[in-house]
């Protein structure tokens, strides 16, 4: 199993009607083959500067693989992530054996 998260802050105003336009529109990450467990969250820690994150799970590293290739992913990344994040933070975890 393999727990994608990343953390961000978008170039949008807090409460915008672009934010709230953005997280709508990466819900299309949940339907793309292979996600599961897939989450929009909201960082509330002081020390630092992020506002939100994604996590999703992936059965191995193939599931993984496919989903960084798909077509509506490379899209999202393109034409939204990319023009519209000011900063991120990926981690990806696997379980300890």
């Amino acid at each position: 199993m393999i727990r994608h998260t990343v953390v961000f802050r978008l170039k949008h105003k807090d409460s915008s009607a672009e934010e709230a336009k953005f997280l709508v529109d990466a819900k299309i990450l949940a339907a793309i083959p292979g996600v599961e467990k897939f989450e929009q969250l909201r960082q509330v820690s002081p020390r630092n500067d992020f506002r939100f994150g994604f996590s999703m799970e992936f059965a191995d590293q193939a599931a993984y693989s496919r989903y960084n290739d798909h077509p509506d992913h490379v899209a999202f990344v393109r034409d939204r992530w990319i023009p519209e994040i000011e900063a991120f933070l990926e981690i990806d975890y696997a379980p300890l054996s």
